[in-house]
């Protein structure tokens, strides 16, 4: 074990004041700082490669939330992952790949607490961060623990491309479900049919009335929508559900930018009505499920009948640009930094 007592410089981005609006690159700033040496019981990561998620929107905002606001001129967090460089801790030797949520920087120390070894022989690195992260695990927890999914149900995913929507996709179909998604671009549509294997794809910004549209291609209704945008995809979600539907509410994209308060959906009436189920969820709500998870997904994996794309941004401090890029439809699938020395 190393007693290595040197202090360490480490690059960070931080938060340099709250967006109004769509984040722009001046709301970041790039530092760097020295880091104390370790001590006994802690150990020194080095990040390899880091999340970019769009909640974190909701953390650049003042006030209350379900998890703690970002702080002006304190570095961000998210997902990452990295390598034990120094260690002074019996439970974590130097040369370990771990997962942590000290994201957006290049070193971070820890005392082992809500760090996890993970295997890179089971899927690539980055994968933690994904498929086989909280992004997966998002996708597994809203289908099979909130919307309760049946096989043979009809489902309609919207950025259905994006990191979770494409993993709901592929498990959806893997319960021999009819899927139905929403993408941006054309290319987008093209995985989600050749890949990810959906029965059908609307590309939201060439149609004038989702509503309609989602109706002529699931003339008998549709059973589930797992939601990530809001808005008017949730709106054409209601007119097509049937009776004792549910709504999988995990995020609406289509608002964390708003700067005014967003209008409801026009016909939630029709919620009474056809008895549907609307229910939001936090995964870290569910960790005491991730064993479950692990177990369905690794199967998955290694028959390859689970795929994934990812988006990657080079470099520390290009990670501002990945996040906004978010807001821009510019990713494909899981959108990764991969943290390099400048």
């Amino acid at each position: 074990m190393s007693t290595t007592t040197n202090a360490t410089k480490s690059q960070q981005i931080e938060l340099a004041s709250r967006p109004d609006g769509r984040p722009e690159p001046s709301n970041f700033r790039s530092r760097t700082v020295e880091l104390s040496p370790i001590e006994d019981g802690q150990f020194l990561v080095k990040n390899l490669w880091m999340s970019v998620d769009p909640y974190m929107r909701g953390r650049m905002k003042a006030g209350d939330s379900y998890v703690q606001a970002f702080k002006i001129d304190e570095p961000l967090e998210g997902g990452c992952v990295g390598e034990i460089v120094q260690s002074r801790h019996p439970g974590f030797s130097e040369g370990k790949l771990v997962l942590g949520q000290l994201g957006w920087r290049e070193y971070w120390k820890s005392d082992g607490e809500g760090v996890q070894v993970v295997d890179p022989e089971l899927a690539p690195l980055q994968a933690y961060l994904g498929v086989l992260g909280m992004t997966g695990m998002t996708a597994w927890v809203g289908l099979n623990k909130i919307a309760k999914l049946k096989p043979n149900s009809t489902v309609f995913v919207s950025a259905a491309s994006g990191a979770v929507g494409s993993v709901v996709c592929q498990l959806a179909k893997a319960k021999d479900c009819r899927v139905i998604g929403s993408a941006g671009k054309p290319e987008k549509m093209e995985w989600l049919k050749d890949k990810a294997g959906i029965d059908e794809c609307i590309n939201y910004k060439e149609v004038d009335d989702l509503s309609s549209e989602l109706a002529s291609l699931a003339p008998d209704g549709i059973d589930v929508y797992f939601d990530n945008v809001g808005g008017d995809h949730l709106e054409a979600a209601i007119d097509a559900m049937n009776d004792f539907g549910v709504c999988v509410e995990c995020g609406m994209i289509s608002t964390y930018n708003a700067t005014e308060p967003q209008p409801a959906p026009r016909n939630l009436f029709k919620v009474i009505a056809k008895r549907i189920r609307m229910q939001g969820f936090i995964v870290r709500d569910h960790m005491d499920e991730k064993d479950e998870f692990a177990s369905e997904m690794a199967p998955l994996i290694q028959d390859g009948k689970l795929l994934w794309e990812e988006t990657v941004t080079e470099g520390l401090k290009n990670a501002p640009d990945a996040f906004i890029g978010l807001f821009e439809g510019s990713n494909l699938g899981k959108s990764l930094v991969r943290i390099s020395a400048d």
